[in-house]
């Protein structure tokens, strides 16, 4: 019997291959998916199940695509020696990001899929969180601001039904300095021209487990999945600039999301799958490790599962009588 939940999706990149692991073993228990979130990784995974793919059609999607493609390279990067920093300095990035958003296009396409006007619910088509099955978060640098896509492109003149699935998915994807910005260009209401530049959305939330909550008791359950690192609490060595860029990177990146560790409502329905030291940008990754991921979110799941009672989750968190929590994990 069927069971509905909400999903929310970590960014991590190629780590991406724990979250469908757990997501199979969530499916194989009889969940369906309302609305789904994601950031980075987690928007592109997100976008496929708001498609109408299951876990396991997405992990034979992705199982034997050569990951390299996605650093595609220009004229300026090829430039021996001198094109990685040229490319830096005057794009931002060292890759363009055009060969992921044209496989989202596709993919997506094949199911019916272009903009968030055919990801419409019907019975929430009124609401300012659920009209979408879809939302990914991606991160406006030039305004300094959360964008939770696709209803904020309203403020960039652009209505929510026409912002293109792809398009919204290569934003929340854009890793900083790793792929160009996306410019967003606008008018504002004085009719002058601006530019946004648009980034991955891991620099502000990128695990928005939060994203659906609203006052109330919630009718059926949100459910986050989420990477954990084995060494994510050791100190990061700097000691040189590049260290302190990876640094900044990762401080930016992860601290955000670890306050929400220490919010039991956000812990207790959160499956975390472990990593085994694979890293966002492992796109050598090989098959032996693509599994190894995979089964450490099927493990993952199956734990949190066992564990999980969503009657005492509602009457631990939305129960006003009860003042000692009564879920345990």
């Amino acid at each position: 019997m069927a069971k509905q939940a909400n999903a929310i999706f970590e960014g991590g990149g190629i780590k991406a291959f724990g979250i469908l692991g757990a997501l199979y073993e969530a499916e194989n228990r009889g969940y369906t998916w309302v609305n789904v979130a994601g950031t980075s990784a987690g928007a592109i995974v997100a976008s496929f199940i708001a498609a109408g793919y299951t876990a396991e059609e997405i992990k034979n999607l992705v199982w034997d695509l050569e990951f390299s493609k996605f650093k595609d390279k220009d004229w300026l990067a090829r430039i021996p020696y001198l094109g990685p920093p040229l490319r830096l300095w005057f794009k931002n990035g060292l890759y363009k990001a055009a060969f992921l958003e044209n496989w989202l296009k596709e993919i997506l396409a094949n199911k019916g899929i272009n903009t968030f006007g055919d990801l419409v619910l019907r019975d929430f088509e009124n609401d300012s969180k659920c009209r979408y099955k879809l939302t990914v978060i991606a991160t406006d640098v030039s305004q300094r601001k959360l964008l939770r896509l696709p209803y904020d492109i309203k403020d960039y003149n652009i209505h929510p039904d026409e912002l293109d699935v792809a398009t919204a998915v290569r934003m929340s994807a854009n890793l900083p300095f790793f792929y160009e910005p996306y410019a967003l260009a606008y008018l504002t209401k004085e009719k002058l021209r601006r530019s946004s530049y648009i980034i991955d959305g891991g620099v502000l939330s990128n695990f928005p487990v939060w994203i659906f909550d609203r006052t109330g008791t919630p009718t059926w359950p949100t459910f986050g999945f989420k990477i954990i690192e084995p060494d994510s609490m050791n100190p990061l060595p700097v000691s040189n600039p590049f260290d302190l860029f990876k640094a900044t990177l990762t401080t930016m990146l992860e601290a955000h999301d670890r306050l929400f560790e220490m919010d039991p409502k956000s812990v207790v329905r959160t499956i975390a799958i472990p990593s085994h030291g694979i890293k966002t940008t492992d796109f050598e990754i090989t098959n032996k490790q693509k599994e190894n991921l995979f089964l450490s979110g099927m493990q993952a799941a199956n734990n949190f599962f066992a564990g999980w009672d969503f009657n005492a989750f509602k009457a631990t968190f939305f129960n006003p009588d009860i003042t000692q929590p009564i879920f345990k994990r």
